[in-house]
C-alpha cells in the first residue's frame, strides 16, 4: 500500500480531494473519503474573518470525523492574524492547517492574499513561520507554479516554506494569470519536488487513473490531488487507487451513482439550512448527470430544483433516458 506522511500523519492511497470554495463542502468531503480519497482540505477561509469571530468563517472551519484526515485551509497576508486564525481552527480538530498561496480569484488575490503571496516570498515565508509557531499540528502550503510565465518561482518559494517549517507543499500546475486554462506545467512541479525534502503533491487536470499515473511519472511527486474531476464523481478516487495498484475496477452502475448523490444531498441538508442545501444541490446534481443521454434537458431540470423530490424525479427521468446503458 502506497502512503505519504504529512508530519506524523500517515496518508494512504494515491489521490486527495482538492479544496474548492463553494463546492468541496463537508458533505462532498465525507463522500469522497468514503470512496477512497486519501485526505481532504476544507474550503478557503479568511483568517481576518476568523479573527473577527465571523460566523460564516467558523462554519467553513467545521469538520467531522467522517472526512478525516482533513485540513483547515486559511488565507490572509498578516502573519499574526494567520497565526491567531490557525490557533482558533484547532478547536475543530483538523489534522493539519493548509495555507493558501494559490487562489487566483480577484477578491482574494486582489487583496494581496492567495496567489498574490507568490510575489512576496519573504512575507509568504514569515506567514508559514508564524502559523507553524502557533499550532502543534502539521502546516502545509498550497501554491501555483508562479504569478505568470515570467515568474515561475514555485521551487524557490517551496524551499522558503520548507525552511519555515512546512510539512508538505501542494502545487497546482498553472500560474495565477492562467487561472484554470490549459496547459498544466508539470515540469515546474518536478522542479519543486527536486528543491525540497518534504512531500510534494501535484494538482491540475488529473481526471482518471491514467492521468494520475502520468503525473506521478512526470513530476516524481509523492501524491496527487483531484479537483474538478471529482465533481459528481467521488468514484474517481477508487478508480485511481485501483489503476495505480494494477487492480481491476468496476465502475458504479447509474443506480449506485444516484444513491450516492442522494446520500450527498442528505448530508448537505444535515450541515446547512435546507433552503441553502437544496439550492446548492442543483450544481451537484447536474455534475452527477454528466455524460448521460438527454443531458441538456436534465441540466435544465437541475437548474429548477427546489426540493429533494425534484432530484428524485430527475433521477427517474435520467434512468429512463439511459436504461440501455
Amino acid at each position: 500500500m502506497h502512503f505519504m506522511k504529512i508530519g506524523n500523519i500517515e496518508i494512504k492511497g494515491f489521490a486527495a480531494l482538492a479544496p474548492m470554495a463553494g463546492v468541496a463542502d463537508r458533505a462532498m468531503r465525507e463522500i469522497c473519503i468514503s470512496h477512497g480519497a486519501g485526505f481532504t482540505v476544507g474550503e478557503l477561509t479568511s483568517s481576518k474573518g476568523v479573527s473577527l469571530g465571523d460566523k460564516k468563517s467558523f462554519e467553513l472551519l467545521c469538520c467531522s470525523q467522517a472526512e478525516k484526515p482533513t485540513a483547515s485551509q486559511l488565507f490572509g497576508r498578516d502573519p499574526e492574524t494567520m497565526a491567531i486564525a490557525a490557533k482558533t481552527a484547532l478547536q475543530f480538530e483538523p489534522d493539519f492547517i493548509d495555507i493558501n498561496m494559490g487562489c487566483p480569484a480577484p477578491k482574494v488575490a486582489g487583496n494581496l492574499c492567495g496567489s498574490a503571496l507568490m510575489r512576496d516570498e519573504k512575507l509568504a515565508e514569515s506567514i508559514v513561520k508564524a502559523v507553524v509557531g502557533a499550532v502543534d499540528i502539521p502546516v502545509t502550503v498550497k501554491m501555483r507554479t508562479g504569478w505568470d510565465s515570467e515568474n515561475l518561482n514555485a521551487p524557490e518559494l517551496a524551499k522558503r516554506c520548507e525552511n519555515a517549517g512546512a510539512s508538505m507543499i501542494t502545487v497546482h500546475g498553472r500560474t495565477r494569470k492562467q487561472m484554470y486554462a490549459p496547459p498544466v506545467d508539470y515540469e515546474t512541479i518536478a522542479k519543486v519536488k527536486k528543491a525540497v525534502k518534504i512531500p510534494v503533491v501535484a494538482n491540475g487536470d488529473i481526471v482518471d487513473g491514467k492521468t494520475a499515473k502520468k503525473v506521478y511519472e512526470l513530476t516524481g511527486c509523492d501524491y496527487v490531488m483531484v479537483g474538478r474531476a471529482a465533481q459528481g464523481n467521488p468514484f474517481i478516487f477508487k478508480q485511481i487507487n485501483a489503476f495505480m495498484e494494477n487492480r481491476g475496477y468496476v465502475p458504479p452502475t447509474l443506480e449506485e451513482k444516484f444513491a450516492v448523490l442522494l446520500k450527498q444531498v442528505e448530508l448537505m441538508k444535515k450541515y446547512k439550512p435546507e433552503r441553502v442545501a437544496i439550492l446548492e444541490s442543483r450544481k451537484h446534481t447536474a455534475w452527477y448527470m454528466t455524460g448521460l443521454k438527454g443531458a441538456a434537458n436534465i441540466r435544465r431540470m437541475c437548474g429548477e430544483i427546489s426540493s429533494e423530490d425534484d432530484i428524485k424525479r430527475i433521477i427517474e427521468f435520467a434512468l429512463e433516458q439511459n436504461k440501455d446503458l
